[in-house]
């Protein structure tokens, strides 16, 4: 039996909730989606299959305002933990301003090289879909940086409340730009795949807004100030892109591997890229639990280095652990009697539906593997250990997934089921290299933070 620890449950029930939150949204916003056509949920998991990787790319980086904020604020050293803040937040959004541009000018040309033997109305919906939310890539910067430093000083709730009202914008103002209103003096002309998009970017607009406000104010113990007056202080970028930049680079090539495999789907059809994009929703729905402890492992083992205290590192790492992988078999398991229903939500193709209640089988009996493959390095980037998490995030994606997905999904025709099997072995090689590592402690004797 696994009790129930309070220090754990404070920082990750808003975590919890917060995730909970977003990917019910997500959920309904897919469904909305599927409503329009296939074509239109297809276009938006393939576009998003693009902006998810400079997403987890900003979060990843965020990961290093996280720690560095959590060990300050475990060491109670609260004016360089504000130092700290601003640094990290200028920072992303500099690299997040550099990147938008570049992906501005090159947005047509990577849409028709990745997903060119897509149907013509599909690439249509991606270019509309794509133009406007790429230009929320500094909004989504912002607004993960300062999420990041405000649960690196134990504050879960703040970024849960941004969240929560992000995601009704998105989709009240989703729904009604995508079918449109007409009620008494109020109309408005349905937008489909570009209502989808420009109710996404208000919702980021709104959130950058909020959360910079919140900073302004100020917490206990994060306060940004003296906003026109910044230099870069290399004592404290060190250690932010310490983990920040091999977490960064590891998530931008395990997603540009995700990229890949989606890139296989789309050549097999129409069918097989909205399955794909709907069980994915729904996994995603699933996996809930696993991805807020994971949030919450690096911010409270970050706080436990910070203090010097090794052992409570390990003993809260373990234990987060543990109870992700509880939460995710019960889930897994509950959702394989679900499996038609919740996939008849988003589309009523007995096709699509057959193939994801498949998937969804499948997903049951691999999810134990998720745990140790994401939320033991989430822990181990707390302390600082973040090279050893990218090289093995690397190993399993481009040596083990792509390749497995490719020769299970293309030459032995096993289509989109083949992809998600070479996902699976990745899963098991990277939760067993994580694993030996977490085990063999060296991860504990980091120095991340030196005065």
């Amino acid at each position: 039996m696994i009790l129930i620890r309070k220090d754990v449950f404070k920082l990750a029930i808003p975590i919890l909730m917060e995730q909970l939150f977003v990917m019910s949204l997500g959920m309904v916003n897919t469904m909305m989606a599927g409503h329009i056509n296939k074509e239109a949920v297809s276009a938006i998991g393939m576009v998003d299959s693009i902006n998810n990787i400079f997403i987890a790319f900003f979060s990843a980086l965020a990961v290093g305002g996280t720690v560095v904020v959590a060990q300050y604020a475990g060491k109670k050293k609260i004016r360089r933990a504000n130092e700290a803040v601003k640094q990290a937040l200028y920072s992303a959004v500099l690299i997040s301003l550099a990147i938008t541009s570049i992906m501005w000018i090159f947005r047509k040309q990577l849409v028709g090289i990745l997903y060119g033997s897509a149907d013509v109305q599909v690439i249509n919906y991606a270019y509309t879909y794509l133009k406007i939310t790429l230009l929320t890539y500094p909004l989504i910067a912002l607004d993960l940086a300062a999420n990041g430093v405000l649960r690196g000083a134990g504050d879960t709730r703040t970024p849960m409340k941004i969240t929560m009202f992000m995601n009704i914008i998105n989709v009240i103002l989703g729904y009604c730009l995508i079918y449109g209103v007409n009620i008494k003096n109020l109309h408005i002309s349905s937008l489909g795949v570009e209502g989808a998009a420009i109710a996404i970017a208000t919702a980021r607009t709104l959130g950058a807004i909020m959360v910079s406000i919140v900073l302004l104010r100020g917490t206990t113990i994060v306060k940004l100030t003296k906003i026109t007056k910044f230099k870069f202080n290399r004592e404290l970028l060190g250690p932010v892109f310490h983990v920040g930049i091999p977490a960064s680079v590891e998530s931008f090539l395990f997603n540009g591997g995700k990229l890949i495999t989606q890139v296989f789907i789309v050549n097999m059809g129409t069918v097989s890229i909205a399955a794909n994009t709907i069980t994915n929703s729904i996994a995603n729905m699933l996996n809930i639990p696993g991805t807020a402890l994971s949030i919450a492992a690096t911010a409270l083992v970050g706080q436990y280095m910070g203090r010097n205290d090794s052992s409570g590192a390990e003993n809260c790492l373990s234990y987060l652990n543990k109870v992700s992988t509880v939460c995710l078999v019960v889930l897994a398991l509950l959702s394989v009697p679900a499996a038609g229903f919740l996939s008849s939500l988003y589309t009523t193709n007995s096709t699509i539906i057959h193939l994801c209640v498949n998937l969804l089988r499948i997903n049951a009996l691999f999810i134990p593997l998720w745990s140790i493959s994401f939320v033991l390095p989430a822990g181990l980037k707390g302390a600082g250990d973040a090279k050893y998490t990218m090289v093995t995030s690397i190993i399993g994606m481009w040596i083990f997934r792509i390749t497995m997905g490719y020769v299970l999904g293309v030459p032995l025709k096993m289509g989109v089921i083949g992809v998600w099997l070479g996902m699976y072995t990745d899963w098991l090689v990277r939760g067993i290299l994580y694993y030996i590592r977490f085990k063999k402690g060296k991860w504990k004797n980091f120095v991340l933070i030196k005065n």
